[in-house]
């Protein structure tokens, strides 16, 4: 429902489009079986259960934003193709408040890492480059929802029937892995992850493990059905080296899906400068990454990793994720403001680790540096948007 009065109480811009994108971030709304995983430590299970809930994907919208049928399928369309650009938003939503709770656990792995007033993961230190804490927990959870709006609900987009084993790697707040439990009741969901920051309270088929999955896999031959992956270029440092363990350990005929945005900005009508702030951090945080390992860019080079796996079948489709509110289709504006705020909200988190260990800038370098780039941001008269792939192939079927 609108509220005309709405933008009264925030003034502040940043203000306004946190509070509406709060609307969406996800919470929990019904109570599920706690998991009992197996308290192993070298099988690195996370486990204990707590008064955590697992968190949902969004429901529809129920105010303005809420694309109508005729909408949608005109945002599909753009999404993959040219998206048309609209008047300046309106900012007069309500909005509402939202929390998640983060896991606790009795192992060792719980430990942390502190640096520059954010949270690391302990386990493998320094492998991964970004924080775990809190707000960016509930940052991933706002990436998931941005994506499953624009995917139309899609979990997937590999053919799978019928799984009985999924993995899903670099899970982080388990939220996909927890909505392919409830879509697939019948499958067991693994979820892996560097930082046991998982619900406990989640679907009885659903576990998740404290594991490194650039590591030799834990499990066998032929074992999975499917192998899913979301925004591992941040973090992977030897794409080709995972997929020889995926392909090693999925079953013939099984499939495999990378879901990852390419972090470039691009513009179909030239309102973009070449002097873009959010282009020019997004460079350097790509670099930052370049010289620790990962490689920002791996998207448009992860449909021939696949193919030089081994993985046939391999097919790519390509979105686009606009950066804030210009899209004039409801439902791309939508996933426009999931997207801005993707960036927004990780500012600090996403540049203090590439900027400071990778680049040598001081934090105090990189904070100056950032707010600049958060005027950009606010910017809807550039019309830029960040490519989102989506490639999965499949295993070749065994030949009796």
């Amino acid at each position: 429902m609108r509220n005309p009065s709405a933008a009264a109480h925030f003034k502040d811009p940043v203000l306004l489009i946190s509070a509406v994108a709060l609307k969406y971030t996800l919470t929990s709304k019904t109570l599920r079986s706690p998991t009992v995983p197996r308290r192993d430590v070298e099988q690195k299970m996370v486990g204990s259960p707590s008064e955590n809930k697992s968190p949902k994907s969004p429901r529809p919208p129920e105010d303005g934003l809420e694309p109508d049928a005729e909408d949608a399928e005109a945002a599909a369309h753009q999404a993959e193709n040219t998206i048309e650009a609209g008047e300046e938003p309106d900012d007069g939503y309500e909005s509402d408040s939202a929390s998640r709770a983060s896991t606790s656990l009795s192992s060792s792995v719980r430990d942390y890492a502190f640096e520059n007033g954010r949270r690391y993961h302990k386990f493998r230190e320094g492998h991964y480059q970004f924080p775990n804490d809190e707000p960016e927990q509930a940052r991933e959870d706002m990436k998931h929802a941005m994506v499953v709006n624009l995917c139309g609900g899609t979990l997937h987009y590999s053919p799978i029937k019928n799984p009985q084993r999924i993995l899903d790697m670099g899970t982080g707040t388990g939220i996909w892995a927890i909505d392919m439990g409830d879509e697939y009741p019948g499958a067991e969901i693994l979820g892996i992850d560097l930082s046991p920051i998982q619900p406990s309270w989640v679907p009885p088929n659903v576990k998740f493990m404290v594991d490194d999955f650039e590591s030799p896999w834990l499990h066998g031959d032929n074992y999975f059905d499917y192998v899913h992956g979301r925004h591992l270029s941040v973090a992977v440092k030897n794409m080709p080296k995972v997929l020889t363990e995926a392909y090693r350990s999925m079953k013939p005929g099984g499939w495999i899906e990378l879901q990852d945005l390419l972090h470039r900005a691009h513009c179909d009508d030239g309102t973009m400068s070449d002097d873009y702030l959010v282009q020019k951090w997004l460079g350097f945080v790509a670099a930052g990454l370049a010289a620790l390992g990962p490689d920002l860019l791996a998207a448009e080079k992860n449909a021939q990793y696949l193919r030089d796996a081994g993985f046939v079948n391999v097919e790519e489709r390509i979105f686009k994720i606009p950066i804030g509110l210009w899209p004039k289709n409801k439902k791309l504006k939508m996933v426009g403001l999931y997207g801005r705020m993707m960036i927004y909200d990780g500012l600090e988190g996403n540049s203090l680790g590439p900027f400071t260990r990778g680049l040598g800038w001081t934090p105090e370098q990189v904070q100056v540096f950032l707010v600049d780039v958060r005027k950009a941001l606010l910017d809807n008269s550039v019309h830029a948007y960040l490519p989102f792939h989506c490639i999965y192939g499949q295993k070749p079927p065994s030949i009796d």
